[in-house]
């Protein structure tokens, strides 16, 4: 049996489109979603918030849906996909490389962000001081076993979280407008005003990742239809609500910490397990898809996926432990500015070239070289116009801020294969 059909999911394997709807949502209500609403709501008024996060993650469900399509159509984990527009070779070394260390790396982050505000929490109620390491060790083990049950391991967390969390928050935010908090919402005007389109980009950045790396639950899918209808309502609804939510709670309390607000409103306990359901059900999808990754990376089937997946989790949560993730999450972001190239590369390859048709496609051997260039010229064009080289001293002359980065990478990389594919083939 060859690795793509170890990969491929089998007719009986295939889920309803609301299971793979609750997987969305139950990433979409994150700590990170919560703080990135507060910041968008505290750059932009309420209504322009709203309407820059609607449109951010309409671009996010386009590209996301094509990605997915591809996937259900394949049967195929975006890592393993990658081999048709970048050949194997380039898949396994250069995807699988990335899409692995920035899931790792940001199992790693979610897992400090946990364990520091348990303790944290669990200090202020009792008094009782954990330290910051073990608590960060002993939920990273949590999520990670979980996250090797596999698919029906997070659906039956998103099950519980959901609900639970969407519960909590909404409490959170009947509490804030009673008790009088809700006046500071009232004819509001930021007080550091950002850009509109910086509000997009926000939002796109939030979740642009996730999409690229959609394929690897929407081959999941019965049809496309089915991935179209649980990419939009799984992420736009839910994407809305949760980064509002933490705009305008974010205004009633003056933070952005989730914690913070939700002790705030009388629920330190349960605040508590919102916070720690909110990190789990993203971290589960975390180590999943660097699981699946690192498998490709090393050249194993789909059978080992859970001992990679508890690979992944594993020096994710070392990393967490020793803490010395604060000092990379700089590169972290650099990774979310490079992976969405990689869709504006599949995009062109199966949907244009390809025509979107499953028999036109095929995992190319080695590197191929129109995929592998059109990659690194988006990537290059979203660092340099969505602000990366900024934050980097010698490569600051290379900021030049235009529109939306991730948004600029893919579709330049798009285009660049296409016309790289349309020269190659009037020279053969």
């Amino acid at each position: 049996m060859s690795k793509q059909n170890s990969f491929e999911i089998k007719a009986e394997e295939r889920q309803s489109w609301g299971s793979i709807t609750m997987v969305w949502i139950g990433a979409m209500i994150c700590v990170p979603a919560l703080m990135i609403g507060g910041m968008i709501g505290a750059g932009l008024p309420l209504f322009e918030s709203a309407l820059a996060i609607i449109i951010g993650y309409v671009l996010v469900c386009v590209f996301m849906s094509f990605m997915g399509m591809h996937a259900c159509d394949t049967g195929l984990p975006t890592a393993v996909m990658a081999g048709s527009a970048l050949g194997e070779k380039g898949a396994k070394y250069i995807i699988s490389t990335i899409l692995a260390i920035s899931c790792i790396g940001w199992f790693g982050i979610q897992a400090a962000v946990c364990g520091s505000s348990f303790s944290s929490m669990i200090a202020g109620m009792t008094g009782l001081n954990i330290p910051v390491w073990l608590s960060s060790v002993v939920w990273g083990i949590i999520m990670l076993l979980t996250a090797c049950f596999r698919f029906s391991g997070l659906k039956w967390l998103n099950r519980i979280a959901v609900p639970l969390l969407g519960a909590v928050l909404a409490y959170a935010l009947i509490y804030n407008i009673v008790s009088g908090n809700g006046a500071a919402l009232v004819g509001y005007q930021p007080a550091a005003p950002i850009g509109f389109v910086t509000g997009i980009s926000l939002t796109v950045g939030s979740f642009v990742v996730a999409a690229a790396i959609s394929g690897d639950y929407c081959r999941f899918a019965k049809s496309r239809k089915d991935v179209v209808k649980s990419s939009v309502l799984g992420v736009l609804p839910a994407g809305l609500v949760v980064l509002m939510l933490g705009a305008i709670l974010a205004i009633c309390t003056g933070s952005y910490d989730i914690s913070v607000f939700l002790s705030t409103a009388g629920l330190p306990l349960i605040g508590l397990v919102a916070l720690i359901l909110a990190t789990w059900t993203t971290n589960v999808s975390n180590a999943y898809s660097g699981g699946l990754s690192l498998s490709v990376l090393l050249g194993q089937d789909e059978k080992k996926s859970q001992m990679t997946t508890a690979i992944a989790g594993i020096i994710g949560t070392i990393l967490a432990a020793v803490g010395i993730l604060n000092s990379i999450q700089g590169f972290l972001s650099l990774l979310s500015a490079i992976v969405p190239a990689l869709m504006g590369v599949l995009i062109a390859d199966y949907w244009i070239i390809g025509q979107g048709k499953v028999e036109n496609f095929k995992i190319r051997d080695g590197f191929y070289a129109p995929g592998v260039i059109a990659f690194i010229i988006g990537a290059l064009v979203a660092c340099m116009t969505g602000g990366t080289f900024a934050t980097i001293p010698f490569l600051s002359f290379l900021n030049l801020p235009f529109f939306i980065g991730p948004i600029n990478g893919i579709v330049v990389s798009l285009i660049a294969y296409v016309l790289i594919e349309k020269a190659a083939a009037k020279k053969a």
